[in-house]
């Protein structure tokens, strides 16, 4: 059998005939004069207008010097507006690329996490030994589930789990609705049939009222478990409009205080007629609740449900708990990643700095016309194309969640996430069992 070396290896195809993002090889892969001479991948198309435009002006003030024009400036001026352009870049580049850094992280943690909830999942929920006189599935007034049954809802916990992975993608890139590719096979139809817009007008949605939302989760509790074959849940996606993925919403509560005598629909906090003023009972319109939220829910319950049934009666409660921290902190994650989508640049900075940066190239001419003459104009040229590079590339990076080229590839970091729950419900074997799942009792074959 020949053996590849790994420094000649090339980027290698997987198995499912997608290729690696990065390898080793690029890595440790140093280029300067490919990486000099490279147009693809680089900011200058996307500045190209405004250096040609710089470009030009450049040429006209060396045209009027030529013809005798004296439109030469003192050096003493452009040297104190640089100052202050160069600060201004560098602290527009560092937040943006702070701001990057922490989507890849917070997205990276919920993956992270995810992998986690399901392999905790996947081993720490079984039947207990029957014998136990302490267990609860031993005294309960149903027969226990059978190991196919208990594999059944383990494999809708563990879809649930990716299904949020995939939601949390789509809710940051405010993309509306159900009817995704990736999320067929994989979202459970208990959560389709929960968010669909004509079961949400006929169920607690339009009020908060605490008996008909009892009679909705009692509702829905018996459906959350049936398991639908992927071209069903294929066609009960199909039509379905979810409006409570978006990134940006109106306020969930507006301002409905009223009170008489007081022109201002604005009160102040501390009014003593603050109480019987606020509308609690808003219209089904304006309750939205992001996608993740309501899977994040979803698995709440399937874990409440695995502690109550008995089955993780083998971790205790400090395994149930364990659950719900890595629950808790993926909805954290999703805050954070929220944060950085909801939260751009302030428009007037951007505005300044581009207003600063202009004003500088277009003095940077009249400086340097007296002592380089014509030559003055590639120099303007490639002092443009560095300042405007830099702008650019913090304005492509600020908002790592879209859809632009360098933004981050969450379909990756997605497909991936898939094949490792894929590969460890077809291929790892549960608790209890040993290496080629076969329970001897002591699992460890």
């Amino acid at each position: 059998m020949a053996l590849v070396s790994p420094q000649t290896t090339k980027i290698v195809a997987m198995s499912s005939g997608k290729k690696k993002l990065i390898t080793r090889q690029q890595l440790r892969k140093y280029s300067w004069l490919p990486d000099v001479l490279r147009l693809q991948g680089s900011i200058f198309p996307k500045i190209f207008g405004p250096v040609l435009t710089v470009t030009i002006f450049a040429t006209v003030v060396a045209y009027l010097w030529d013809k005798g024009y004296n439109v030469a400036l003192p050096n003493s001026v452009v040297p104190l507006l640089s100052v202050v352009v160069g600060l201004i870049l560098v602290f527009r580049n560092g937040t943006s690329y702070d701001r990057y850094w922490e989507g890849r992280k917070d997205f990276q943690s919920t993956i992270s996490q995810i992998r986690n909830l399901s392999r905790l999942i996947w081993i720490n929920v079984a039947v207990p030994p029957v014998d136990d006189p302490k267990s609860k599935v031993a005294n309960a007034p149903t027969p226990p589930l059978t190991a196919k049954e208990l594999r059944r809802k383990k494999v809708q916990a563990m879809k649930l789990c990716l299904s949020y992975a995939f939601s949390v993608k789509h809710y940051l890139r405010g993309e509306d609705g159900l009817e995704w590719e990736d999320y067929v096979g994989i979202l459970p139809p208990a959560v389709v049939k929960l968010v669909q817009s004509k079961e949400r007008k006929n169920s607690a949605w339009t009020s908060y009222s605490a008996t008909e939302h009892t009679t909705r989760t009692a509702s829905t509790a018996s459906s959350d478990d049936e398991e639908e074959p992927p071209t069903q849940m294929a066609s009960s996606l199909e039509g379905s409009r979810l409006d409570a993925t978006k990134r940006l919403k109106v306020k969930r509560s507006k301002d409905r205080l009223k009170q008489p005598g007081v022109r201002s629909p604005k009160t102040p906090l501390l009014s003593s007629a603050l109480h019987s003023t606020i509308d609690f009972h808003p219209s089904p319109e304006s309750l939205t609740t992001p996608l993740p939220l309501v899977i994040a829910h979803e698995l709440g319950r399937a874990i409440f449900r695995f502690k109550r049934d008995g089955y993780l009666e083998t971790v205790g409660p400090a395994g149930a708990n364990a659950l719900n921290n890595i629950l808790q902190s993926m909805v954290d994650n999703l805050g954070n990643m929220e944060r950085v989508a909801n939260t751009p640049i302030p428009r007037s900075y951007s505005i300044h700095l581009k207003q600063t940066v202009t004003l500088y190239l277009f003095s940077l001419p009249f400086t340097l016309i007296k002592e380089l003459g014509w030559g003055m104009i590639p120099v303007v040229t490639v002092v443009a194309f560095t300042l405007m590079g830099i702008e650019g590339i913090a304005d492509e990076i600020e908002m790592p969640f879209g859809l632009d080229k360098f933004d981050l590839p969450l379909e990756r970091y997605c497909e991936d996430l898939k094949e490792d729950v894929q590969y460890i419900i077809e291929r790892l074997p549960e608790g209890g069992e040993g290496m080629y799942g076969i329970d001897d009792g002591q699992g460890d074959d």
